[in-house]
């Protein structure tokens, strides 16, 4: 008899939902202030139901599972044979920073965007919500997937994510999606420089840079940050990183070209910043490290992949 299999649900928590009954309403003087905190309210109720919906579709199957909201999750997810995810990118973004290579992840979009909405809200507010790109369910499809998952019909895509070292030591969590190294006050210039290395040796001149930051990104973050500010989408199974200046100031003519560029998977960078203060920010604005003049950042693609089941992969062939 075969063993049951293990399910860990990691859900988005409703607190993050703003709602008209926390808020100071005479303060506001937008017009529309009702029906935006309406619109918000429903989004709630919808993420609720598909929680709802989730749950009720794993009690159905012959697996041992738990629940638990993002929030609450303190430690590494280990020792289950799965990782749903209930809420947008940023539920599996958060639950990838406790997982390994040893267990596959499957994000479902509780509240995928519905384009009739935006229309219909387009003269008031941007209905818009999240994308989903790492999400490979919403609750309509859900128990299919994840009957196909249990089955072993469908396969994990292997996700390169990105490995990161301050002052030489290891920092604890890989990025999936991208990393910027930035002052903490948007409007203050970041000053550092960077090289990209190959071992020990160097594979490009030093760039010096005054600018507003440097974002680093996976093929998995490249649809996101680094694509609003002009970067190039990458094939998902990619395992370069890209990297692109933010608003560099009187760049020199002699190394602009390398202001925007891959770094290749035998390839790392190295980084070192020059003010007082800074930050790295890991996957958006969540996971923060604080950083001072003189410290060397090292970023790479040398960490582990992270197993995400996204749309349209149904052989092992797919994955690798």
């Amino acid at each position: 008899m075969s063993r049951r299999k293990r399910l860990v649900m990691l859900l988005k928590p409703f607190h993050l939902y703003p709602s008209r009954n926390n808020q100071d309403l005479s303060r506001i003087t937008n017009p529309h202030a009702s029906q935006v905190f309406e619109y918000l309210d429903n989004r709630c109720k919808v993420h609720k139901n598909a929680i709802n919906y989730c749950q009720d579709v794993v009690r159905r199957k012959l697996v041992d599972w738990e629940s638990i909201f993002r929030s609450d999750l303190s430690k590494p997810i280990t020792g289950v044979d799965l990782v749903v995810t209930v809420g947008g990118d940023g539920t599996l973004l958060q639950a990838s920073h406790l997982m390994d290579d040893s267990v596959p992840v499957l994000g479902v979009n509780s509240d995928p965007t519905q384009s009739k909405e935006v229309e219909e809200f387009s003269d008031v507010f941007d209905a818009t919500r999240s994308t989903g790109y790492l999400c490979g369910a919403t609750p309509e499809n859900f128990e299919l997937v994840l009957d196909n998952i249990l089955d072993g019909r469908i396969y994990p895509l292997k996700l390169s994510r990105m490995a990161i070292s301050l002052n030489s030591q290891p920092l604890s969590t890989y990025a999936l999606n991208d990393i910027l190294v930035a002052h903490s006050c948007p409007a203050t210039v970041s000053r550092f420089s960077f090289r990209i290395e190959s071992g020990d040796q160097p594979a490009s001149p030093l760039v010096h840079c005054r600018s507003s930051g440097l974002r680093v990104s996976t093929a998995a973050g490249s649809t996101a940050a680094m694509l609003s500010g002009g970067g190039r989408v990458m094939p998902i199974l990619s395992r370069d990183l890209q990297y692109m200046v933010r608003e560099p100031i009187a760049p020199a003519s002699t190394t602009s070209h390398l202001l925007h560029e891959f770094v290749r998977p035998d390839q790392s960078m190295k980084i070192s910043w020059s003010c007082k203060d800074g930050e790295i920010y890991v996957d958006g604005s969540h996971v923060v490290y604080p950083i001072q003049h003189g410290d060397t950042i090292d970023v790479s693609s040398k960490a582990p992949v992270l197993n995400v089941f996204l749309p349209h992969v149904s052989h092992p062939g797919t994955s690798k």
